[in-house]
């Protein structure tokens, strides 16, 4: 019984990272799968089908963290990471509603849990997405503003 306590915690503890961690490509995920899907149904075949469904999600996830990079103003930037973060707080509250559904009955306080997992989960995915950090305001080229790992000093430097 013990062993089953402690597996069953470490599983949901696992599912729970695994939420975190992958939420940022939910995104990315939903838009390959419907083009993947898309695909298929016109004929494509399966692995024709994988292809464009790979491709897809790929590049909205890329597409996505370049536009991240590039942009600065801070209200394109929160736009973004809302496109982002909306579809991952709405694949958390589908799982934390199906887990408190497994601990308790159907009513308010399943809701309730399922509402704060969705917005703990769509705040991580916009937090990731917006870990990315903008390039320097025109602040000179990177080799202007790049900083040696150690500062030497002239008498240290050697001479050739």
């Amino acid at each position: 019984m013990a062993i089953g306590i402690v597996l069953g915690v470490f599983g949901l503890g696992f599912f729970c990272w695994l939420l975190f961690t992958l939420a940022v490509y939910a995104l990315a995920f939903l838009a390959g799968l419907s083009a993947g899907l898309a695909a298929f149904q016109t004929g494509s075949g399966l692995i024709g089908a994988l292809v464009v469904g790979f491709l897809v999600g790929v590049t909205v996830l890329v597409l996505g963290q370049i536009v991240l990079t590039t942009v600065r103003t801070p209200l394109i930037r929160l736009f973004i990471g809302l496109i982002y973060a909306v579809p991952a707080a709405v694949a958390g509250y589908q799982l934390c509603f199906a887990l408190a559904g497994i601990g308790m009955p159907a009513g308010g306080w399943q809701q309730a849990f399922a509402a704060t997992g969705a917005i703990v989960v769509g705040a991580t995915a916009f937090a990731r997405m917006a870990l990315v950090i903008p390039p320097s305001a025109g602040r000179g080229s990177v080799q202007d503003t790049a900083q040696p790992a150690v500062d030497l000093r002239p008498h240290d430097q050697i001479r050739v």
